[in-house]
């Protein structure tokens, strides 16, 4: 269905999302669904083994090598579900790229390793040919509402509500919602937490810190807890000194 062309609602960790395929069509379609403008440049999701083909390695800062860096993304990703924005490799298209500075970076959301999407990931680009796919948040957009972005839908009845009537989706939904927010409890209840592999930033103590440039529902003091261990340090990015709020829904299973 989504090597078709169908848009998927799917769960992603404790929460759910809205996956595609990657062409600059259908990305555009997707921004207009959730009310985004249409030219917002997307985010990429793939499977953990063909992760680390969506970075150019040889840019990462001075400070933190390609083995430490996959260190990182191996720690966070034993936790959940973690985004990450690095090095852009070579031929990504624009509409999933964005400068930095002087970096071409893109950003790679992940569900972790414990969730079943990878699977349904898998087969998609097996049907399609590609290594990643496109991926968002499960929510409408403040550009559409005009209000305050809600966060991520975490039931599969909040996000039929929310995009009933678009033709094109595909809602695939957690066997127990419960059991799944359980199974990722140490998750809050909004979309994923971001970290930067392409800066480095100083700290008092001399440790390197990387940046969190979304702190959403991994923990600050968990994703330092995991960067500690690898003698790394974290810091709070302009944009992620306010956590994201939660959903608040009623939490509705087996619908």
């Amino acid at each position: 269905m989504l090597a078709a062309g169908a848009v998927l609602g799917h769960g992603f960790g404790n929460i759910y999302a809205i996956t595609s395929r990657p062409d600059a069509t259908t990305v555009r379609a997707v921004n207009l669904l959730k009310g985004r403008p249409a030219d917002q440049v997307g985010s990429i999701t793939t499977t953990p083994t063909r992760l680390p083909d969506a970075f150019d390695w040889s840019q990462l800062p001075a400070g933190l090598s390609r083995s430490k860096a996959l260190d990182v993304v191996d720690a966070l990703l034993a936790l959940g579900p973690c985004g990450f924005r690095g090095p852009a490799a070579a031929g990504l298209p624009s509409h999933l790229t964005q400068r930095d500075a002087h970096v071409l970076t893109t950003q790679v959301i992940s569900p972790g390793y414990a969730c079943p999407s990878n699977a349904v990931f898998a087969v998609a680009m097996g049907l399609t040919g590609g290594d990643y796919l496109y991926v968002t948040s499960a929510n409408r957009s403040r550009h559409a509402t005009g209000a305050v972005e809600e966060p991520a839908h975490h039931t599969a009845a909040g996000l039929r509500q929310d995009f009933e009537g678009i033709a094109d989706l595909v809602l695939l939904q957690h066997r127990d919602e419960d059991a799944t927010r359980l199974r990722f409890s140490s998750f809050a209840l909004s979309s994923t937490s971001i970290l930067a592999l392409h800066r480095i930033a100083a700290t008092p103590s001399g440790m390197p810190a990387l940046v969190v440039e979304r702190h959403g529902s991994l923990s600050v003091e968990a994703i330092r807890e995991a960067l500690h261990a690898l003698s790394l340090d974290v810091v709070l990015g302009p944009r992620a000194q306010a956590r994201l709020p939660q959903r608040h829904e009623t939490l509705i299973s087996r619908v």
